[in-house]
């Protein structure tokens, strides 16, 4: 193994960063994702029901938690990318993949001031933000690649390969066996 993704793996602060084998940042990312996936819903469905207000009230909400779970994803994977030696792909991936994100958050932190006292109880998202939001969720996908090429492709924060090992052992005399799908 490598010495820097044996680092890698390592996280810089335990307590914030969450423990080997356990890392906090894929578990606040989801908190963002979700909210501005289903705010991006909430927009579309504004121009289809009726009376659209409380969607489009809905989504400020939704962007704003967003934007609150980012910036606590993006505190624990700076301690991440902390622990990935400098000067390595990896790195520079983390560098892109964080750069990204807060590309997005920024963005979405411009969409909510956007949006602010511009919906009444019968006005649908106006096609600006919508397409602010469809096109920062795009990003996020992007990065979100990049974030699991970090993970899977070069380890990071992954247990190592004899810790991985372990749970493909054999339990109680048991023998491991392939399932056909």
């Amino acid at each position: 193994m490598v010495r820097g993704s044996r680092l890698a793996k390592w996280p810089v602060n335990a307590a914030l960063a969450g423990p080997y084998g356990h890392p906090f940042h894929p578990i606040l990312v989801t908190v963002p994702i979700g909210a501005w996936v289903a705010g991006l819903v909430f927009d579309i469905a504004s121009h289809v029901v009726d009376t659209p207000g409380f969607l489009a009230q809905g989504a400020v909400w939704l962007i704003a938690i967003g934007v609150v779970g980012a910036v606590l994803a993006a505190l624990v994977g700076f301690l991440d990318l902390l622990a990935i030696p400098r000067g390595t792909r990896a790195f520079r991936t983390g560098l892109i993949h964080m750069s990204l994100n807060l590309t997005v958050a920024v963005a979405y932190v411009v969409n909510f001031f956007w949006r602010q006292g511009t919906y009444g109880d019968q006005a649908p998202v106006a096609v600006g933000p919508l397409v602010l939001a469809a096109v920062s969720l795009a990003t996020l996908g992007a990065s979100g690649y990049l974030g699991g090429k970090l993970a899977y492709h070069y380890g990071v924060r992954v247990a190592e390969e004899t810790i991985q090992a372990e749970g493909y052992q054999e339990v109680h005399g048991t023998r491991p066996t392939r399932h056909a799908h």
